[in-house]
């Protein structure tokens, strides 16, 4: 009786486990007015679309910055199996992976690595924590389109 209550709960926090994965899935839209730009480049409007299904994570990405006399567009995206590195070109890679509920982008670029850190929000927001080499970490916040 005793294994089948231990192996009820594994499967129970497998499952939850698996939810958190799937909870930043869709849309979401950039908040600019609640996000932390600490001095860097204010980003005028954005999205990020997430997609993790069967272990295969795609995360889009499309940002508007506020520039001096015009906007800049950006735009790219990462798609791959959990931990896996996906290389562009010569000397561009991003890599995926989950750290319990906090989906974990890193991206060497000519050997500078910026870290995206997403992360469910306590009131049904995402937050985005950027980190770029020589810059100040930005907190991002994103609403469910």
């Amino acid at each position: 009786m005793r294994i089948h209550a231990i192996l009820a709960s594994l499967l129970f926090a497998g499952l939850a486990f698996a939810h958190g994965h799937t909870a930043l899935n869709g849309t979401w839209t950039l908040v600019p007015d609640k996000s932390d730009y600490a001095g860097e480049r204010t980003v005028q409007s954005g999205s990020v679309t997430i997609d993790e299904r069967e272990g295969n994570v795609t995360v889009s990405r499309s940002f508007v910055y506020e520039g001096d006399n015009q906007a800049v567009f950006y735009s790219d995206m990462t798609d791959g199996a959990n931990h896996a590195t996906i290389h562009s070109g010569r000397d561009l890679k991003s890599k995926t992976s989950w750290d319990h509920d906090t989906l974990k982008v890193t991206t060497t670029d000519a050997g500078a690595v910026t870290v995206e850190r997403y992360t469910p929000g306590p009131d049904g927001t995402m937050m985005v924590n950027v980190l770029r080499p020589d810059h100040k970490s930005i907190t991002l916040v994103f609403e469910r389109k």
